[in-house]
């Protein structure tokens, strides 16, 4: 054990925050309900509350965790009198298995219990809204403000779905597995959707004193690589995985000295990691090859954004007009309020911040955008660049006091004072 420099409880909640979905995965695959795994992970946080204070954090934590949560799960399936029982129903399937199955032999792909957890709680039993809400608070580690805000939602309304989804899942006594076949094609939507907003909680935090979260950025990485390897043939997994290998090559220059966001036109572009840029051009190809003549996807698309801005040697040389044609072919495939308002940014990029605040302005009234920081701070971007500066100000402090995250509201504040 070494002590930490920071006050043991801020330590524990932190590690925790990082910890909690690895833990919650591995408890599952004991107790094969992903509500009481959750309960269990929490057991062990308590423990680390009591013990770290004083014994200091252990140097790894991570596997600390791990440890009380499975002696907490096997005491538990012990004392429901189901070990015995368990093992001996395993033993009687082992013997009527057939000698082949149609399953990989990558063991990644069968041993991996994150994409396990993904995969169980994006089964079809749930509905879609609700898939992305567990999975975002057992996976992601997401307080159900943060997945409220995620999916632009009540806050009450994803926690009833939270709640819902893990009763329905034990009621319904859903294996916790890697479905293969239709099964597997049944659940894949779901899971790209999942994937892709961790990623976004990592790259950019709802909350908190940090802009970037990188453990989640990294676990959404790692599951979309994991799952290109399971499904080859699937061109939008190919670019899931292209669009985030893509924008976590930009994750270093995005953080000034300080911790401070760092906006796209003042990012050091040597900054940005070459293996990445490469690895998702990669993956973008191959999720052209794999369309076989069929348009790209959504996230195919988004990769293709992506690629734009990374071809651009410069800001200045960043070709706006591709950008809006692309996100011009995104809305036709998944139209929503989020995408018309990035459509807009890259028009006023193109044609002017007039031809872009007339687009801003259309989307006022959507219900979807109302408290979402985002519109005022595009708003206030395009005034700005229109010499209308007191209005800017405005809309900046208004993003500002929308905004949960104690960075962005300094960069926001900031841009205001500017004005």
């Amino acid at each position: 054990m070494s002590p930490s420099p920071e006050h043991p409880r801020r330590a524990i909640e932190t590690v925790f925050r990082m910890e909690a979905p690895r833990v919650i995965a591995g408890v599952a695959r004991i107790v094969r309900d992903v509500g009481i795994a959750e309960e269990l992970a929490q057991d062990a946080l308590v423990a680390a509350l009591e013990q770290w204070p004083e014994q200091g954090v252990p140097d790894n934590p991570g596997a600390w965790l791990m440890t009380i949560a499975k002696r907490r799960a096997i005491d538990l399936v012990r004392r429901r009198e189901r070990y015995t029982d368990k093992l001996a129903e395993m033993g009687r399937d082992l013997a009527s298995a057939p000698p082949h199955r149609d399953e990989p032999a990558d063991p990644d792909d069968i041993d991996d219990d994150l994409l396990r957890l993904v995969f169980t709680a994006c089964h079809p039993v749930l509905s879609a809204e609700a898939r992305v809400a567990l999975t975002l608070r057992l996976l992601g580690g997401l307080t159900t403000g943060e997945i409220a805000r995620a999916v632009l939602a009540p806050e009450p309304t994803v926690a009833q779905r939270i709640v819902r989804a893990k009763r329905t899942l034990a009621a319904k006594a859903v294996a916790f597995e890697v479905p293969y076949g239709p099964d597997r094609e049944a659940r894949v939507g779901s899971v790209l959707e999942v994937i892709y907003l961790i990623f976004n909680e990592g790259y950019a935090a709802t909350a908190g004193d940090d802009w970037l979260r990188p453990g989640l950025c990294e676990d959404a990485l790692r599951l979309a690589r994991v799952l290109a390897g399971l499904m080859p043939k699937e061109s939008e997994v190919h670019g899931l995985a292209a669009l985030l290998e893509l924008q976590a090559s930009r994750a270093a220059a995005r953080t000034g000295p300080s911790g401070e966001p760092v906006l796209l036109k003042d990012q050091s572009r040597a900054r940005w990691n070459q293996m990445l840029v490469r690895r998702g051009y990669a993956a973008l190809a191959r999720a052209q090859a794999t369309a076989s003549g069929r348009s790209l996807g959504p996230y195919a698309l988004q990769a293709a954004i992506a690629a734009c801005h990374a071809h651009a040697h410069t800001y200045e040389e960043t070709d706006w007009r591709q950008i809006a044609a692309l996100y011009g072919l995104l809305a036709a495939r998944a139209p929503s309020p989020v995408v018309e308002l990035n459509r807009a940014v890259a028009v006023s990029m193109a044609e002017g911040p007039a031809a872009g605040l007339a687009l801003v302005d259309a989307l006022a009234a959507e219900p979807a955008l109302r408290g979402y920081h985002l519109l005022p701070s595009v708003r206030g971007d395009l005034l700005a660049r229109l010499g209308r500066a007191a209005d800017a100000r405005a809309e900046f402090e208004r993003a500002a006091s929308l905004t949960r995250n104690g960075r962005e509201r300094a960069l926001l504040l900031a841009r205001a004072a500017g004005c």
